[in-house]
Formats: structure tokens, C-alpha cells, sequence
């Protein structure tokens, strides 16, 4: 396990440890996950009157938006931005909260390097004209459910490679692997930050919840009335539950289904796959790192692998690289030594050798190699276009699925996830009221 753990102890997070649920009782829903779309979904059961659980595996909330601190500064190991702000619930419930928020402010173009020579003007011009083209290309291929890389199979190398810079950085998935359909179907709009943390804020929101952490629910079972939660501390009882774990758990099977789930369900997971959007954070001692002509860098390295790096968030004395698809993920199975190691070896490489005695730690956020993520996000596979909605049908009345995967226009977003737990929780307070 790659990320920090962290056991949040404030008055009123979690419910008292007890070696059963019997204790407690049952409840009307059993809700899966202290996620976003778990804390959201939480919220508005307990608004309309609903007894509510919510049983989270990992000992802190916030699921895959996380902030890290362990290297003395904070930066989000997950979710980022807070998107298509026009529409997006986080602005909001920030504003609520006291916490600040700020729009993106575009930044100057990175400096471009291949295999650590820094891109003539020439060849950077040739790069954006590329990126031009490929937004063309992808406007021309219409609707199609097609993959990324097949929308530019006929282009020149710099198309396709401008293609692979998208899904890379932007999904954390190779190009072939990504429904193009299901891209140019996300929400658009302005980009906010949270300089102290989108996950802190998601922490936040969850506070006063009646969540159970540390207490992985490893099968459901729908084979009597309602839903049985089966866990380490025992069977919880509920009327129904809300499930909101990655589509990499469901599909590595880390919760079973008693019945099996039914085949739509199955399908709608299959045409579903997660990306390995991936990041490594370096501490760097400033003063040994010395004037850089930029503070964002990108590399397109060995192997065709390609690594975005930002120096300074926040003015904070960090470097943080985002790289994407199979060499996020052999990165992440190696390890993070190996992953602290490469990223230090390309900044080296890109800045020169004094960067190596500038660093002071490093941590990889590496969600493909996390059990309680597998991946970072839901990727739709070219051809299975209608996966996400397929996903939100219930089970037996009595399972609903929720997050950023069924989100649609929304997926791959705290948002989205957000706007899933809130519509789950009110379909099935309609059908409890029944």
C-alpha cells in the first residue's frame, strides 16, 4: 500500500468501535463507502429522516480525494480541481464551510522536453499545432464510439502523440483505451483550487457522519429481506444500501454478491475499466534547487512515457509529477521507491544533477495499487458507451449504485460523485416511502 493512512480521531467522525452491529441495531440504509458520493448520500438520507450507516474500509474519509502532509506540506494525492464550477455542489458547500477556493489561473505554457532535450521553438510550435489538430480531428469524428487513438490513427506521429498528451494526463489511460463519445460528452466550465486541501474539504464535510471506519463490508447479501452487510465486526441489517467503492473494487470482486449480481449489471461493469492517473510528490530544499526558467515542465521520456511536473504549489517546496496509463502503472507496481527514484532521475535529467541532493522525501499517490481504489477513476471502453447509465439501475430494488462512475456529463469528478450520492439517496427514499 502506497498511500498514508491516516486514523481520523474528532469527536463525532466515526461511531464507537464495538465488536458487533448487533448492538446497534438495524438501520434503513447500509451505505458502502465514506467517499464523496458516501458522505453526500449520507447526508440526505439523514435529511429526510433516514437511519443510516456508512461502513468504510479505509481509516480516514474522503475515499480518492485525499490530502497528503506527510511531507511536511499538503497537496492533494487525488482530486484536484473542482470542476465545471457553474454547476459543481463543492463551491458551495466550501463557501459553507469557511474554506477558500480560488479560480485556475492559467499559467504560461510548460517547457517541453524529449528524452531531456528541451524542444527547439520550432519543434514546440510544430507540438501546439499538433494539439490543434487533434481537437479537429476529434470534433470530425462525430459522435462514433470509438477510441481516442483510432479518431488519429491516420495521422502524422505528432497527432497521435498530442492524442496520447490528452488521455495520459487528463484520464490517466492510453489513448486506444478511452471511448471518445463518452469524452466529448463530459461537462465543461471553469476550474476552482483549494489551496488547503480538496480532500481536507471533503474531511470536512464528512465530520459529524455516522461512519464506521476501518470496516471493509466483503459481501452483501440479498438472498432474504432487505440487505445484509457482512463485515469484520459482524452482520449490519439494513432495508437497503447505497454501494459507492470504485468500479475497480466491484470488478476485482474485493465485495461479493449473494445472489450474484445480475447481467446487466456485470455488463455495464465490463464496458467500464479504471485509469491510473497517477502522482509522485518530491520535498525539495529550494535554496540547493536554484533559479528555474519555469516551475511546469513536461517530458515526453524513454519509452514514449510522458510526465507533467509542477514546481512550487502553492509556493509550498514541492514538486509534484502526474504521469498516466501503463507506466503509471508499472511504476505503481514497483513501488514507491522506484517511482520516487524515476521522477528524481527525469528532474535531474531535465534541471540538472543538483536536484538530487535538494530532495528530502517523496510519496507516490499510486490509486492503481491501492485495494480500496483500484485505479483512479472509471474509463469508458470504446464500444460500451452506455455503461455508466446502465450502472445506475438497482438491484432487486434494494442495491443502488453511486459515484463518479454513473455520473455521466459528471464522471471522473468529486462533483459528480457528489450530484450520484444525492440521486441515489433520493431514489431510494422514494422507494423506502413505498
Amino acid at each position: 500500500m502506497t498511500m498514508t493512512r491516516r486514523t481520523l480521531l474528532a469527536g463525532g467522525l466515526a461511531l464507537a468501535a464495538s465488536p458487533s452491529f448487533g448492538q446497534t441495531g438495524d438501520v434503513d440504509v447500509v451505505v458502502v463507502g465514506a467517499g464523496a458520493a458516501g458522505l453526500a448520500a449520507a447526508k440526505a438520507l439523514i435529511a429526510a429522516g433516514r437511519r443510516v450507516v456508512v461502513l468504510e474500509a479505509r481509516h480516514r474519509l474522503g475515499g480518492r480525494a485525499y490530502t497528503e502532509t506527510s511531507l511536511g506540506a499538503p497537496w492533494d494525492a487525488g482530486a484536484q480541481f473542482i470542476h465545471w464550477g457553474e454547476r459543481n455542489p463543492w463551491l458551495g458547500i466550501a463557501k459553507e464551510l469557511g474554506v477558500t477556493t480560488e479560480e485556475d489561473p492559467s499559467g504560461q505554457p510548460p517547457l517541453v522536453f524529449l528524452d531531456g532535450r528541451r524542444l527547439t521553438d520550432a519543434e514546440r510550435t510544430r507540438r501546439r499545432g499538433a494539439f490543434g489538430r487533434v481537437w479537429a480531428s476529434l470534433t470530425l469524428a462525430g459522435e462514433a464510439d470509438r477510441s481516442f487513438a483510432e479518431a488519429v490513427r491516420d495521422g502524422p506521429p505528432e497527432l497521435t502523440g498530442a492524442a496520447a498528451a490528452i488521455t495520459r494526463l487528463s484520464l490517466g489511460e492510453d489513448p486506444q483505451r478511452v471511448s471518445l463519445a463518452d469524452y466529448q460528452g463530459l461537462w465543461a466550465g471553469d476550474d476552482y483550487i483549494v489551496p488547503d486541501g480538496y480532500g481536507r474539504l471533503v474531511e470536512r464535510y464528512g465530520e459529524g457522519l455516522p461512519v464506521r471506519l476501518g470496516t471493509p463490508v466483503t459481501r452483501l447479501r440479498l438472498d432474504g429481506p432487505g440487505v445484509v452487510a457482512e463485515t469484520s465486526a459482524g452482520d449490519l441489517r439494513a432495508r437497503a444500501a447505497i454501494v459507492t467503492v470504485s468500479v475497480g473494487v466491484l470488478r476485482a470482486e474485493r465485495i461479493r454478491f449473494a445472489p450474484a449480481l445480475p447481467a446487466e449489471t456485470l455488463a455495464a461493469l465490463d464496458g467500464l475499466s479504471m485509469g491510473a492517473y497517477t502522482k509522485v510528490a518530491l520535498a525539495l530544499d529550494r535554496s540547493r534547487v536554484g533559479t528555474l526558467e519555469a516551475s511546469d515542465l513536461f517530458e515526453i521520456g524513454p519509452d514514449q512515457a510522458m510526465t507533467s511536473f509542477e514546481f512550487w504549489p502553492f509556493g509550498r517546496d514541492l514538486c509534484v509529477a502526474t504521469l498516466g496509463g501503463d507506466h503509471a502503472r508499472r511504476l505503481c507496481e514497483a513501488g514507491e521507491r522506484e517511482a520516487v527514484a524515476f521522477v528524481t532521475d527525469r528532474l535531474a535529467a531535465l534541471v540538472g544533477e543538483r536536484v538530487r541532493g535538494a530532495v528530502t522525501g517523496g510519496r507516490l499517490a499510486g490509486w492503481w495499487s491501492d485495494p480500496c481504489a483500484e485505479g483512479s477513476y472509471s474509463i469508458v471502453r470504446p464500444g460500451a458507451l452506455k455503461s455508466r447509465y446502465d450502472l445506475r439501475r438497482p438491484v432487486a430494488d434494494r442495491v443502488w449504485f453511486a459515484g463518479e462512475a454513473t455520473a455521466g456529463g459528471g464522471a471522473m469528478t468529486v462533483g459528480g460523485a457528489t450530484l450520484e450520492g444525492r440521486r441515489a439517496a433520493d431514489e431510494v427514499s422514494r422507494k423506502l416511502s413505498v
